[in-house]
């Protein structure tokens, strides 16, 4: 089973941290050994995983774009 993380922590994961716990968390509902109750929580869990890893890699296309744009404007000042 993963380690508990609670929803105030996931923000203080790494995307691969996170990605981790999302990829258990998906095995486990797979699985189907899990009661209703406790299904609908970890999946509420990955959702909120599902999001936070979306976030991260969001923020990492920026910032890429940004760093490609910034070179070419560079390349183009010579």
């Amino acid at each position: 089973m993963p380690k508990k993380t609670t929803a105030k922590n996931i923000e203080g994961l790494t995307f691969e941290e996170a990605f981790k716990e999302l990829e258990q968390t998906v095995a486990q509902l797979e699985d189907g050994d899990l009661s209703l109750e406790a299904s609908l929580a970890l999946f509420e869990r990955g959702q909120r995983l599902s999001a936070y890893c979306s976030r991260l890699l969001e923020q990492a296309e920026l910032k890429v774009t940004q760093l490609t744009e910034q070179s070419a404007n560079n390349a183009n000042l010579r």
